[in-house]
């Protein structure tokens, strides 16, 4: 009777460490670049802390420039923009998007935007909520919803 019930716990604790995924691996660390004015970038960094990403912010003038090296689409826009492992986020992103996109790794996927500033995205709350839509980008220039919030 202790066996099945120790096989049954086994098999409980292994579908849970695989459904979790890239969350029991090691986290690569985030380098979050934003104007050195905006309060709401920080907001979202303490948001991926949260979410067990080691984050670095990386205070900068010069967005337009990093966005364009880093190839994020000028549609996909936000008001951060931060490299995770190999992908670029841009914005708003909840944790548990990136963790999936590291999980999952889409071919040919360069990032995620949480296109605009949307309220009640990570770093946005408060007021309304916006209903918004993660948006993969690609390196041959397509996109694709990702995920709906």
């Amino acid at each position: 009777m202790k066996t099945v019930q120790l096989f049954r716990q086994l098999a409980l604790a292994a579908a849970v460490s695989m459904s979790a995924g890239v969350a029991w691996a090691e986290l690569p660390e985030a380098t979050m670049y934003k104007d050195p004015n905006c309060g709401c970038c920080s907001k979202w960094a303490d948001h991926m802390r949260e979410a067990g990403f080691k984050v670095k912010e990386m205070p900068s003038r010069d967005m337009a420039g990093i966005k364009a090296q880093l190839g994020v689409p000028e549609a996909m826009s936000s008001c951060h923009t931060a490299r995770v492992g190999k992908y670029v986020i841009e914005g708003h992103v909840p944790a548990a998007d990136v963790k999936r996109l590291l999980a999952e790794q889409p071919a040919g996927a360069r990032g995620l935007s949480a296109p605009g500033m949307p309220m009640g995205s990570p770093g946005m709350e408060g007021g309304i909520p916006d209903r918004y839509d993660v948006v993969q980008f690609n390196d041959d220039g397509g996109e694709a919803v990702f995920a709906r919030h």
